[in-house]
């Protein structure tokens, strides 16, 4: 048995410096990430730290992908803050003992969503949730995230009652802002925005945090009136079950973990793809699913909150030149140590830092470049986007889950029963040619050869039916053969078989001969299932397109005629 950790297998020597390197990079970043991430979830600081240190080393040991950085994410978070706030539950409010239990219960509860899914190989689940439902999301999350940081930038209390309310809230109260917390803010957002420009290899968030907490120690700036973050409980992150919870509580955190689910699967499968993609390496979804869900249950058990592969962390280690899950465990162990021995100089860091870092954050996933691109080229997925985003911050981040998930389901099927459908005909080289399937429209005098896109089932069966009958109905001349090219159709359930079956008998009612053209193996066998093919005849099967063209013309029952392309309609 091998028992090296499948990212690490074949690792070479010259990897080792380059790892490293980046590893500490990579801390850098993640250090005031995370601790912003906890701004969203609503849990203590430190456990931000904890979402980095257990649980990816879970997900290295663990997962298939060498780069995927799993941690803490703002999605996630925001989906956990949302479901824990619907609980209504009486103590159980963000920064309590209570809220961070429910917190680790749901990671855990995920952690085993995730088991059952690697069990049943649901791993194909991200792949319904479509990009422009994708970017959407983000971008709603984004919006919600960035928003929400706006009262701690300026120093004003955040509102209450819906989004609206909330930013009316803060819009109505720009007279009462705490200038010195707003100069911490903004400072924030200069030097990482500076950084990022001017000196990128260097981590701008960490310097604000180094540079702004100094500046805040050296002028007792908490005495002036500016917020700070206070003391961290650093140390060893607690091992065991979440704290007074038991088996009951579960059903309650049961919709907040399957928002995660779904989003953890969809967004770690689609960053681990690309990266391997990139560097021609093989993605094993399935086997990432089994790292997601160590990464998770190490989260519940060690004191902190849902963890997801992370977009922005694992771009930092391409860009670093890291090749394995070895830099990933090097920043685990930086961040260990930050959280055992240099916690306490966090003490004096304003709260408009993180909340700098975090708006920031949010800023980055609105994706206004994916949002122009759906415009310019599909405007039906823009507004599919457009209503996600609105519906994750003006209503909630679960419901935009669930509106997600099923507008990318009804889009599905949107395809499916409008398909593109053509008559294909011959030019004067006797190559293939497709014209839109409209009535009047044939491919020889006497014959329509009708291509559907689609596979045929319950939904759009009629409505294929009902076109073909269309085009064979208002054809310039008598229909003596319907061919149904088979090319683009892999399956046919029974009730769109019973539906073929009657178009056979409605071609020969008006005397034509029906005849399926390249129809697959697999196809046939169905066909032959449903006694279908008994009533299409074997011998009116062809396996290319020349093959019918050819036999339609030595049919004795057809007229001769000569080969041009195609009549479209009058």
């Amino acid at each position: 048995m091998n028992l090296i950790p499948e990212p690490l297998r074949g690792y070479q020597r010259v990897w080792l410096t380059r790892d490293i390197i980046a590893g500490l990079t990579l801390s850098a970043v993640a250090i005031p990430e995370v601790m912003g991430y906890t701004s969203i979830a609503g849990t203590p600081i430190v456990t931000g730290l904890y979402t980095v240190i257990f649980p990816t080393v879970a997900f290295a040991l663990l997962g298939s992908s060498r780069l995927l950085v799993v941690g803490a994410d703002s999605a996630t978070a925001a989906v956990l803050a949302a479901g824990l706030t619907g609980l209504g539950i009486a103590g159980v409010t963000p920064g309590s003992p209570d809220w961070l239990a429910f917190a680790g219960l749901t990671a855990l509860v995920c952690g085993g969503l995730l088991v059952v899914a690697r069990l049943l190989r649901l791993g194909f689940i991200g792949d319904f949730l479509s990009a422009s439902v994708l970017i959407g999301f983000l971008t709603g999350v984004g919006i919600q995230v960035l928003s929400g940081q706006i009262p701690d930038l300026l120093g004003i209390p955040k509102g209450t009652g819906g989004w609206f309310e909330q930013q009316w809230h803060w819009i109505t109260s720009l007279s009462s802002i705490q200038v010195a917390t707003f100069a911490f803010g903004l400072s924030t957002i200069v030097i990482i925005r500076a950084f990022k420009r001017f000196v990128a290899v260097v981590p701008g968030a960490i310097v604000a945090v180094i540079l702004l907490t100094a500046i805040s120690a050296l002028t007792d700036a908490h005495a002036h009136g500016v917020a700070v973050v206070g003391a961290v409980d650093g140390g060893f992150p607690p091992i065991g079950l979440p704290s007074g919870l038991t088996w009951s509580d579960v059903p309650k955190v049961l919709p907040t973990a399957l928002s995660c689910f779904v989003l953890i699967i969809a967004q770690s499968a689609a960053t681990s793809r690309s990266f391997a993609f990139k560097h021609g390496q093989a993605v094993d979804i399935n086997r990432d699913i089994v790292g997601l869900s160590g990464a998770n249950i190490a989260a519940g058990l060690s004191g902190t909150f849902v963890v997801n592969g992370s977009p922005t962390k694992t771009q930092i280690l391409d860009e670093q030149k890291g090749r394995t899950q070895l830099a990933n465990l090097t920043m685990s162990a930086v961040v260990l140590l930050f959280t055992l021995f240099f916690t306490g100089l966090l003490a004096d860091m304003p709260t408009a830092v993180l909340a700098g870092i975090v708006f920031l954050i949010g800023v980055s996933l609105v994706d206004v470049p994916g949002m122009k691109q759906l415009w310019r080229r599909r405007r039906n997925e823009f507004v599919v986007a457009l209503v996600t985003a609105v519906t994750v911050f003006a209503v909630g981040v679960e419901q935009g889950i669930i509106l997600a998930i099923v507008l990318s389901l009804l889009d599905l099927v949107r395809r499916q029963y409008t398909p593109g459908d053509f008559v294909i005909g011959q030019n004067q080289a006797g190559e293939p040619t497709y014209l839109p399937a409209v009535p009047g429209t044939q491919s020889l005098p006497g014959l329509v050869v009708f291509r559907y896109d689609a596979d045929l089932f319950y939904a759009n069966a009629n409505r294929f039916a009902d076109h073909l009958e269309s085009v064979i109905s208002s054809a310039p001349d008598p229909v003596r053969w319907v061919a149904l090219d088979c090319a683009a159709i892999d399956d046919i359930d029974y009730s769109a078989g019973v539906t073929l079956a009657n178009l056979v008998k409605y071609s020969r009612a008006h005397n034509a001969r029906f005849v399926l053209v390249r129809p697959d193996t697999q196809l046939l066998a169905t066909l032959r299932g449903y006694q279908t093919l008994d009533e299409i005849g074997e011998d009116n099967v062809f396996p290319t397109l020349a093959e019918a063209f050819r036999a339609y013309r030595a049919d004795p029952g057809t007229a001769p005629v000569a080969t041009h392309t195609p009549a479209g309609p009058d």
